[in-house]
């Protein structure tokens, strides 16, 4: 079996659902570190951060690979950034056949979701977790990330826009969807009868 890569992505924009009162800072690291032990949590994976953000490599156990990249990168709407991911978590853990980069603020997202994902590479050159209200909470790939797939995890319409570039319809899959917390009104969308999401529940009060 190939090597494979979960990634979470960390950007400055994870956070912005923190509700009155809650320290976005704060936030922002509990929701990253919840969505980080989603992956570590998988078995014969190697988990790997990518990250804008300076020190959030505390979250991570130790030996865990850090890919930091410039917030720069997220300017065209996060094209480049998911590019510059794919392509740092490559280098960092050399002969990986395929990687999954997960949005940073999906603490509560089933490692199930991503395991259908890495499935779907067995017929497809990338697969999608949609996310709800446009975007995907994740896109795998196989490695080299294909240099057609031109698509930011917050790009609208990613779907139909990777399907469109791609050289056959059948090298773009899509998985089940899930949901990010893009706002203050997506914690309605956490499920307190759910497991996981420890350090985002208690900093919201349990």
């Amino acid at each position: 079996m190939e090597q494979r890569i979960a990634a979470v992505l960390v950007t400055s924009d994870v956070g912005r659902a923190a509700p009155p009162g809650v320290d976005p800072a704060a936030f922002a690291r509990a929701v990253a570190e919840d969505t980080y032990e989603i992956v570590a949590a998988l078995d014969l994976v190697t988990p790997v951060l990518v990250t804008t953000v300076p020190d959030m490599d505390e979250i991570v156990w130790p030996g865990t690979p850090v890919v930091r990249l410039a917030e720069r990168d997220a300017a065209d709407g996060g094209e480049a950034l998911v590019r510059a991911a794919f392509d740092g978590v490559a280098r960092a853990v050399p002969g990986a056949g395929e990687a999954v980069l997960v949005s940073g603020d999906a603490p509560d997202l089933p490692g199930l979701l991503i395991g259908k994902l890495f499935r779907a590479l067995g017929r497809s050159a990338v697969a999608v977790c949609p996310a709800d209200g446009g975007g995907a909470v994740a896109i795998a790939a196989r490695l080299p990330y294909p240099e057609w797939a031109r698509a930011g995890l917050d790009t609208p319409g990613i779907l139909t826009d990777l399907r469109a570039a791609a050289p056959q319809r059948r090298a773009v899959a899509a998985g089940p969807g899930w949901h990010r917390l893009r706002g203050p009104g997506d914690l309605s969308l956490l499920d307190p009868g759910l497991e996981g999401w420890e350090n985002t529940r208690a900093l919201l009060g349990g």
